[in-house]
């Protein structure tokens, strides 16, 4: 005869899966903090690019694809005043 165990995870695969669940939720938190962050503060923005170019062009690009068009023309002509 063969045994079946009740329904349901196992006690271990169980934590895993919060684990991995708990884990991305900090990633989703952890990104919606530094887009709102980039999205508030243009000094914030000029810090990353020149620490983190490559995220600051996933944050214009993802403005560009919602709509939002101008802030890049925007923060390039207030950094080059600043260089000036």
């Amino acid at each position: 005869m063969i045994q079946r165990k009740a329904p349901g995870m196992e006690p271990m695969a169980k934590k895993v899966f919060k684990g991995v669940i708990l884990l991305e939720l900090a990633g989703l938190v952890g990104v919606y903090v530094l887009y709102h962050k980039m999205d508030s503060s243009q000094d914030f923005r000029y810090t990353m690019n020149r620490r983190l170019p490559s995220v600051l062009e996933v944050y214009y690009k993802s403005n560009e694809w919602a709509g939002l068009h101008g802030k890049r023309e925007k923060d390039a002509q207030a950094w080059s005043a600043k260089t000036n």
